[in-house]
């Protein structure tokens, strides 16, 4: 597969949501969870897609648990809990693995598209480098999704054009996505 729209993940009605389902429309996919310091970036998502909804954006949610375990939630409780602390519209997602050897298919593409280039020098950014460290001392060589909140932006024809790490300005994402739409 080579394109955006030839992939599918799962919803948490167990059908497969095609990202067809987004043809020309900007589209940023970005992975959640829901007890991460950088869980209140829901209230900047949502800001932007109530901003740019009606002129073809979306968001595509998807709940992960890989990282510390901070998406310990069932798809409900992750869905009423994201509704009612931060009162999001967007699609959510079933919970999925976007690393390793169970990871969406989509992940995959987004990753070969756009490569792991850092987290910048912002307090947040040289934490995240100490902790990551830890974990992986070769975690700069190579795309893996690195934490929570990872956002790829995503064209009007399907080209992934940028990645954002969870460290990056709130103001930085919303500016792409300002500029694609």
């Amino acid at each position: 597969m080579s394109s955006f729209y030839d992939y599918s993940v799962p919803a948490p009605n167990g059908e497969m949501f095609s990202m067809e389902n987004f043809r020309s429309k900007v589209v940023l996919v970005v992975n959640t969870a829901t007890g991460c310091g950088f869980t209140p970036q829901y209230k900047d998502i949502e800001a932007m897609y109530e901003k740019y909804h009606d002129a073809g954006f979306e968001v595509l949610d998807i709940p992960c648990n890989q990282f510390a375990g901070q998406t310990p939630g069932t798809d409900e409780e992750i869905h009423e809990f994201c509704t009612l602390k931060y009162k999001t519209r967007f699609p959510q997602m079933k919970k999925s693995d976007i690393n390793g050897e169970n990871e969406l298919p989509l992940y995959a593409f987004l990753k070969s598209r756009q490569g792991f280039k850092g987290f910048g020098k912002a307090p947040k950014a040289m934490a995240m480098d100490i902790m990551l460290k830890k974990i992986d001392k070769d975690y700069k060589n190579n795309p893996d999704i690195k934490w929570n909140f990872t956002k790829f932006l995503v064209d009007r024809s399907g080209e992934v054009v940028a990645r954002f790490e969870p460290t990056d300005d709130m103001k930085k994402v919303a500016e792409a996505v300002a500029g694609c739409i």
